[in-house]
């Protein structure tokens, strides 16, 4: 650990973390540019750098992004996240009543003590898991891949059919390229530039940052009309005593759900905000612009961050859409998750552990004494902010490989990703396909070579038999909470 401290200290690895966190808190304050479209946009720049450097410049992004997102959530009842929907049923009544200073300083204060937590648990759990994955052979690994591969049935909330749909997609375009086996080219119509398969960072860009561009833009501007001074920041002591109960709870639950691939923040805010509700000696103030809700939902969506790199650095399965593009940042700058990373690159683990630790430390200083600077970001006209992101997603496209083709492809599937969100098709299911289908097919077909075409090595190996079965179980998991869902629903509306 003291071998990754001294790397962090070298250089400018601890000045770019800052400049990621400070870029993240802007990204996440202003609405319509998510942390998952952030860390997207910055990927191809990180290209130049080292791999521990770049990588703190993605992490701070995501971690700062994740307090961001409370800042319109609370002013205009606009979550700048996806993950700060639950913010805005206590931070916005609070900024109401003339509390908004205080409603942005809670979210940041518990929001770094639910991001410290998880990363605690992420130091210490992680390798454990890592262990346990060294024993994985193909079939182990095909059966890990079609685990990752379920969660698309949670990832699709509103349609599973529209989300197993996408997954196909994603695992369809993972196929272009040379066979992993044989060498052969596959549907690269004859172009070289697709022999080495679709450029994962112009999918993502393109998806998630200018797919994002184009369907906000079809959306009316937000009401900022009911900006407020912000007043005080830091809370009173008996505002510290009544989150100190649902900031714990929260912290748990945050860090637990974000560990399960494909849930996220938005989820876990929500679960933890009932949590706090329940256990509350004044659940009637929830809605109305209690400390207690708001503290919960803003530490469980921060606490998502560790969790989601538990699965992602262990086994490669990305715990949200967020660490699905640091996945991707990862195999671009030559490191694979997994079981080797953890044998073979010790002190780059090291590092990224602490490096999300002090990210995290960050946030406070920074969002505390920059929490009215940057609550004017979300004043930021959408026709001067728009121009300037898909600049960037044209620039970081073509940097990476100094190729058009890389523009064209991600202009193609910004096209389809806003396609996609107007037809309400879940984005995230297509990039999980995508990442994770050429792993499924290369070791499904290498798993078959070892045992002379017998499918039942899948079954016969433990492992992969466990693997698969909690595959099963996901999906029945989130049919059963999906008819759930539809019962009450049915139930209320009559």
């Amino acid at each position: 650990m003291s071998e990754a401290f001294r790397e962090l200290w070298t250089g400018s690895t601890m000045w770019l973390m800052l400049a990621g966190v400070v870029a993240g808190i802007v990204i996440g304050a202003l609405p319509g540019l998510t942390a998952t479209m952030g860390v997207a946009l910055l990927v191809p720049f990180t290209f130049w750098l080292p791999t521990l450097p770049a990588l703190m410049v993605l992490l701070g992004v995501y971690v700062g992004a994740m307090y961001g997102g409370a800042l319109p959530a609370v002013l205009i009842r606009t979550p700048g996240t996806p993950a700060a929907a639950a913010t805005t049923l206590d931070g916005y009544p609070m900024a109401q009543a003339g509390k908004a200073g205080l409603a942005i300083g809670i979210s940041c204060i518990t929001g770094v003590v639910g991001g410290v937590f998880s990363t605690l648990v992420l130091m210490f759990a992680a390798p454990q898991v890592a262990r346990f994955a060294l024993q994985f052979g193909p079939a182990e690994y095909f059966a890990l891949a079609v685990f990752g591969l379920s969660v698309i049935a949670s990832l699709s909330e509103r349609s599973l059919l529209k989300g197993a749909l996408m997954g196909a997609c994603g695992v369809l375009l993972a196929t272009i390229g040379l066979d992993p086996i044989t060498a052969v080219p596959r549907f690269t119509f004859g172009l070289p530039a697709l022999l080495e398969g679709l450029a994962l960072v112009p999918v993502l860009v393109g998806v998630f940052a200018l797919g994002e561009v184009f369907y906000q833009s079809s959306l009316p501007e937000p009401d900022k009309s009911l900006f407020r001074h912000l007043g005080r920041v830091l809370p009173s002591r008996s505002d510290l005593r009544r989150i100190t109960l649902p900031t714990l709870l929260a912290s748990v639950t945050g860090t637990l759900i974000g560990a399960l691939p494909g849930v996220g923040g938005d989820v876990a805010a929500f679960v933890a905000y009932d949590q706090a509700k329940k256990v509350s000696r004044r659940p009637e103030e929830f809605g109305e612009g209690s400390v207690e809700g708001l503290a919960a939902a803003e530490c469980a969506n921060n606490s998502v961050t560790g969790g989601a790199m538990i699965p992602m650095l262990t086994l490669g399965i990305p715990g949200d859409a967020v660490t699905a593009v640091i996945l991707g940042a990862l195999l671009m700058h030559g490191v694979r998750p997994g079981p080797d990373l953890f044998e073979k690159q010790t002190p780059l683990l090291a590092a990224i552990f602490l490096g999300l630790l002090v990210a995290n430390l960050l946030v406070l200083p920074v969002g505390l004494a920059g929490a009215k600077l940057f609550a004017q970001t979300v004043r930021a006209p959408r026709h001067y902010l728009f121009p300037i992101v898909v600049v960037l997603c044209v620039v970081g496209s073509y940097a990476l490989n100094n190729s058009l083709f890389d523009v064209g492809v991600m202009f193609l599937f910004g096209v389809m990703g806003w396609a996609l969100r107007r037809a309400d098709f879940p984005v995230a299911p297509l990039v999980l396909g995508l990442i994770l289908g050429r792993m499924t097919e290369e070791n499904f077909r290498r798993a078959l070579i070892l045992s002379g075409g017998s499918w039942s090595i899948f079954l016969e190996r433990p492992l992969s038999a466990t693997l698969l079965l909690l595959a099963a179980l996901s999906v029945a998991l989130s049919l059963r909470q999906r008819y759930h869902r539809r019962k009450v629903s049915a139930g209320g509306s009559a």
